[in-house]
């Protein structure tokens, strides 16, 4: 398996055909562009994301754009909506341009990393569920390689939605799933989410959303990564994916008191035994609060990795 680095992950993203529609329809607009960019040689293949890999801050839109990033080879560069958003990206402190108009531009971000949900230009801007779903293990290990982020800024519901799966799928708990919105937040594990109206030209030139409207999306970012610290405190330790208890074994008394099959503090059953001896991952959600309560259920109401309560007993 190839490894884990972001410059090996970028490699297989561009050389990635797996959904064949998205393939056709980046290379077909490649071969028929519109007047304007007649003559240009597009990318016409699959966009890694870009940035500072020492970002506190992840931006995540939804896709590239046909005449976009398809034919740049930039996410978010050489269209509307990355006018719009590099304009903000600059007055934030996020970025040394407002603009982003080719690959060799000399735009620099700072503390920043932009990625996208989808890594293809797809028809109408709808990427259909399986194509997400293609795409999506390429966020989980990026996030996962960016190991000091602390905020990730979703652009639109899709993006938001996509960032909560690529969440629940390095181990960190989802449920109750937060609904989108312009600057809604949410924490989960060491992140916090923030919803921002996507960038597009139908938000734009609607003022659903405006500049000072982005902006304040951005400033918050800023804010909860608290970059005005010299260095980004450690991410909490990951951990070994969510853990249930079943305490139909659980000995009388305590935090085994409660009946099979409840929920229980797991704090208190970490207690009941010396600290040293405590098995290295089993961890309630330490980011949701002291009383560590979890929900047996995720958010496909699925029961997984249930242990006996006599395992934090040995």
């Amino acid at each position: 398996m190839t490894s884990d680095s972001l410059t090996s992950l970028a490699a297989e993203i561009l050389a990635c055909r797996r959904c064949p529609r998205l393939v056709e329809w980046r290379e077909e607009a490649a071969a028929n562009p519109p007047a304007r960019f007649a003559g240009e040689e597009y990318w016409a293949r699959p966009l890694p994301g870009f940035g500072n890999p020492k970002a506190r801050v992840m931006v995540v839109g939804l896709a590239p754009a046909a005449h976009g990033g398809n034919r740049t080879g930039r996410l978010f560069t050489g269209d509307r909506s990355g006018d719009f958003l590099f304009a903000s990206l600059h007055r934030t402190g996020f970025a040394n341009r407002a603009t982003s108009l080719a690959i060799n531009d000399g735009l620099a971000l700072t503390d920043l990393y932009l990625t996208a949900v989808v890594r293809c230009a797809p028809p109408g801007n709808r990427p259909l569920p399986r194509e997400r779903a293609g795409c999506l293990p390429y966020l989980v290990r990026e996030l996962d390689l960016l190991t000091n982020v602390r905020v990730v800024v979703a652009l639109g519901s899709f993006a938001w939605d996509g960032a909560i799966r690529t969440m629940r799928d390095l181990g960190y708990r989802t449920a109750p799933r937060p609904a989108f919105g312009h600057l809604a937040e949410s924490r989960i594990g060491p992140f916090v989410l923030v919803g921002s109206y996507h960038p597009s030209q139908q938000n734009t030139f609607t003022g659903r959303l405006t500049p000072p409207m982005l902006d304040a999306v951005m400033d918050r970012a800023r804010e909860l990564a608290d970059l005005d610290r010299q260095r980004a405190p450690p991410r909490p330790k990951k951990p070994l994916g969510l853990v249930w208890l079943r305490l139909a074994d659980a000995p009388p008394g305590g935090a085994g008191a409660a009946s099979a099959g409840s929920l229980v503090d797991l704090d208190q059953c970490l207690a009941t035994k010396p600290a040293q001896d405590q098995p290295d991952g089993l961890v309630a959600d330490p980011w949701e609060g002291s009383s560590n309560i979890l929900d047996p259920e995720d958010d496909r109401g699925v029961v997984k990795n249930v242990l006996p309560y006599s395992l934090l007993l040995r």
